[in-house]
């Protein structure tokens, strides 16, 4: 008998949608449940979560699933279910209570509230019954519905003290400066290598995630100060980290974080984001040291992208789960006695020995694959070439894939975020810029379009696609990541349209989103019991710390003052901040290091696919680009007034208000850009 659906079967939400079929009468955020909410007068219960969420999965079998739990949960509450990637700024606000609460927070995040949103207890997961000195979700919602009909007011005063706890939160005074110069850059660097993994890469203990953004800063310190332990020390995490289980050895692309301190054991779930931002600080790894592992790690997490996570309609989708079959994993790794099934003796024996596989395995019996030896000792102990083992493996590697592709396969959030997917535009151009491989250059001009076309509208955007649909009003990040993308394609293909695109777009966010510096919400938004800030670098960058490094760029593009005092108002703001606990601000200091250094402004007017290539192949993290044939259509910038062509290859390169002479020859270029 099949079950009865609730309403969440109208949601498109892949994460929503794995709840449709619960005995629990789940409502969608919406206007119909809150107003309930009031109407009846009872308390709420929100439940946040995204559908790879290994534990959200687990208290959905364990208690929404359950019977007894629903009816109780039914009888005395408002049941409303959110995906936090679609309502970041639910997440945002109630996460910030769950730390002002506990002092931790995570997923699934669970709030009790009362009908005018106003939270008065805060948890993340909560097993069924009662277990060790956890409370059991059962005994908790019948002691708070309890509580909610006899000690209304004990309960009324709870919600106002954590209301007033995050307000307070809110107006904290934060220590700015008005000083932004090297000396952040410094503290940020040297309080960063204190907590450097020196032996295993990445930063602390376990569990470790990759914290792309602090390894760009560091590259772009060790530029800045010619201190080379800061270079050495990213390339050991980028070394460690493509060894390791955290990479997907046979199909590319990385999963989410490691359980361990060696990268061996993964949480398996993989997000767009990481597989976006990764293989940018590669790329730069790239382009300072030359180094082909690199640009290999680079093209084989974009091809897992274009292969696993792009939409026919030229969008990317969200996550991929961990699990398979309920199980942890298992798509991912191998038994040698599979291997040897799948290979041939010889390359069965290469295999098992580069990746480490073992009759006991490493992972609940099976076998997580990272390089565990050398090419170079495994030719040499079983006398072959290096190129024939090189061979073997990468041919070995396309048969597992094969076989794996076979497997039931992780669920795959197939929604389309349009910060998220602003960062993957991003991802494609820098990998266009260390291969000129044209299909990452037509991968990321799709995208564009996509969002031009599915999700803007007069320079609105929206939030998230889904089913034909575009839905939620854009947030902070969508307009600083769409706005830096568009910039990132400018500097590759430098038509007039991009630079008029990424303009209007940030004079729309300008307008809507503006106080001090910038909030998270718009002021299309509904307003909850705050209206959120994003500042944090975490997971993935702050849509604060974007949008100011996109200012300064617009602002050397355009000399629009306007871009240049919002950037500047938002570095000494948070600066002092980045510098004491740069862990939660590496985009920022990304983006103060872009201002301290002076940008190196460089008009490229070519047809010369050579000279282009030598530029965009270049580690100039300062650099402010821009590359065409054409520069009429391009006067109306400020960048290009003044800028005179010939029928040779012609540059200008200009740093703090200073240009060099028209520059006829790559070695020109190189000579006048070695000198500044």
């Amino acid at each position: 008998m099949s079950k009865r659906l609730n309403r969440l079967a109208k949601e498109s939400s892949p994460y929503l949608l794995q709840h449709a079929d619960n005995p629990v009468d789940w409502y969608p955020w919406s206007e119909e449940a809150l107003k309930r909410a009031k109407e009846e007068d009872k308390p709420i219960f929100l439940s946040i979560g995204y559908s790879a969420c290994h534990w959200c999965h687990v208290m959905e079998h364990e208690s929404f699933e359950n019977e007894e739990i629903a009816e109780i949960m039914n009888k005395h509450f408002i049941n409303i279910k959110v995906d936090r990637e679609e309502r970041p700024d639910i997440d945002e606000i109630y996460q910030r209570v769950c730390q002002l609460a506990t002092g931790t927070g995570g997923w699934p995040l669970s709030v009790f509230l009362t009908p005018d949103l106003k939270p008065f207890y805060v948890g993340t997961y909560f097993p069924p019954e009662d277990r060790y000195s956890m409370p059991g979700f059962k005994t908790l919602l019948q002691q708070l519905a309890e509580a909610w009909r006899y000690n209304r007011d004990a309960i009324e005063k709870q919600a106002e003290q954590i209301v007033k706890g995050l307000k307070q939160l809110d107006e904290f005074a934060i220590k700015g400066t008005d000083s932004i110069d090297k000396s952040i850059l410094d503290e940020a660097a040297v309080n960063l290598l204190q907590s450097a993994d020196t032996i295993n890469g990445g930063f602390g203990p376990a569990p470790k995630f990759p914290n792309s953004m602090l390894l760009s800063f560091m590259l772009r310190y060790y530029r800045f100060s010619n201190i080379s332990k800061f270079k050495e020390f990213v390339f050991l995490t980028l070394d460690k980290m493509s060894e390791g289980g955290i990479y997907d050895q046979i199909g590319g692309g990385f999963h989410r974080y490691s359980t361990d301190s060696k990268w061996l054991v993964p949480h398996f779930e993989k997000m767009l984001y990481d597989n976006a931002l990764l293989p940018i600080v590669y790329a730069e790894a790239y382009q300072l040291s030359k180094d082909q592992r690199y640009a290999k790690i680079v093209r084989e997490t974009l091809d897992y992208v274009i292969r696993e996570m792009r939409s026919d309609e030229g969008g990317f989708y969200s996550t991929q789960d961990a699990d398979s079959e309920g199980v942890e994993g298992k798509y991912y790794t191998f038994t040698k006695d599979e291997i040897y099934k799948l290979l041939d003796k010889r390359d069965a024996e290469i295999i098992c020995k580069y990746y480490g596989i073992t009759e006991e395995g490493n992972f609940e019996g099976r076998n997580i694959l990272h390089i565990s030896t050398s090419i170079d000792k495994i030719a040499k102990e079983l006398g072959l070439s290096i190129d024939e083992v090189r061979d073997r493996i990468e041919n070995s590697k396309k048969i597992l894939l094969d076989a794996r592709e076979k497997r039931v396969k992780p669920a795959r959030d197939e929604k389309i975020i349009t910060s998220w997917n602003s960062l993957m535009i991003s991802a494609f151009i820098k990998g266009y810029r260390i291969t000129f491989d044209d299909r990452y250059y037509n991968i990321a001009k799709d995208a564009i379009e996509f969002i031009a076309n599915k999700l803007s509208k007069d320079y609105e955007l929206m939030h998230v696609y889904k089913d034909g649909k575009a839905k939620i009003h854009g947030y902070l990040d969508d307009y600083a990541f769409y706005i830096s993308a568009l910039l990132d394609m400018f500097e590759i293909d430098s038509k007039a349209e991009y630079l008029d695109h990424a303009i209007n777009y940030a004079n729309y966010m300008l307008e809507h989103f503006s106080n001090d510096d910038l909030y998270y919400t718009s002021d299309k938004h509904e307003e909850i019991i705050t209206r959120p800030k994003s500042i944090y670098d975490l997971s993935i960058p702050s849509g604060t710390s974007i949008a100011m490094q996109a200012l300064l760029r617009l602002y050397h593009y355009t000399q629009e003052d306007a871009y240049l005092k919002k950037a500047i108002s938002i570095m000494k703001r948070y600066a002092t901040l980045a510098a004491e606990n740069p862990f939660a601000f590496g985009a920022l200091l990304n983006g103060i290091y872009l201002y301290v250094k002076k940008p190196i402004e460089i008009v490229l007017i070519t047809k010369d696919g050579n000279a282009k290539r030598w530029l965009l192949n270049r580690y100039i993290p300062e650099g402010i680009i821009a590359v065409t044939d054409e520069i009429e259509d391009l006067r109306k910038f400020a960048f290009f007034k003044d800028k005179a062509v010939n029928d040779k290859l012609t540059a200008y390169v200009c740093k703090e208000f200073r240009c060099s002479l028209p520059l006829h020859s790559i070695k020109e270029m190189e000579e006048y850009i070695s000198s500044l």
